[in-house]
């Protein structure tokens, strides 16, 4: 799990804070789906409203795919945040698109891979926000059933748990992001958001998701 440009990662992190994309709540956190605590809420689909913002994206996801992977033949959306950024990415390189749903259909031809994939081809993902990696990496899976070559991930943001490093790693997928918490954190500091008794607590955070607040 890498970084593409750290210059890049500070811009990302205050784009996404300024249109609320990411959003910062320690004092009043926000509960995941799995239950969990969180003084962090990223919706990524917002940049698409914002035309500046998302085109910033669009061209750095689109320049971290050129200069860190070789040879793609197709890029893949994962459904579904990151559907509408893979398309955006794929148009910018010139490169066909499909997309994975995180289930098969329940009518028709039950797809669960929806556009052209060929056995032997080499796939790109392209995610909006990774957390422990799951769901990213069940796309993963999905194309390598039908043969596909997966060389790789990019997303826009990721909260940087171990545990999705781990999954990363076991899977054998090399992941590179635009921005994390770690940057978005530093830019909170430098910006004096929060006092630093606040910014320990979202480090905390951080370091222990399943049993803070």
């Amino acid at each position: 799990m890498n970084i593409y440009n750290p210059k890049l990662a500070a811009e990302v992190a205050a784009d996404l804070l300024k249109i609320g994309a990411i959003k910062l709540s320690p004092e009043n956190p926000f509960t995941w789906a799995s239950g969990w605590k969180s003084p962090i809420y990223c919706d990524n689909r917002l940049s698409l409203s914002y035309p500046d913002v998302r085109s910033k994206i669009k061209t750095a996801l689109a320049l971290a795919i050129s200069n860190s992977f070789d040879g793609i033949d197709v890029i893949a959306g994962v459904a579904t945040a990151g559907i509408p950024q893979g398309a955006l990415v794929a148009e910018e390189l010139g490169l066909p698109f499909i997309y994975v749903r995180s289930k098969s259909k329940g009518h028709g031809l039950q797809n669960m891979i929806e556009g052209k994939i060929e056995k032997g081809q080499k796939v790109l993902l392209v995610e909006d926000l990774v957390s422990t990696g799951g769901s990213s990496l069940a796309a993963a899976d999905a194309l390598r059933e039908v043969g596909a070559e997966v060389v790789g991930m990019v997303a826009i943001f990721t909260y940087g748990f171990g545990v999705a490093e781990k999954n990363f790693q076991e899977k054998a997928v090399d992941l590179i992001v635009l921005s994390d918490y770690h940057h978005l954190l530093d830019h909170a500091q430098d910006e004096r958001m929060f006092e630093n008794d606040v910014l320990k607590t979202l480090k905390e955070w951080r370091e222990d998701p399943g049993n803070w607040g």
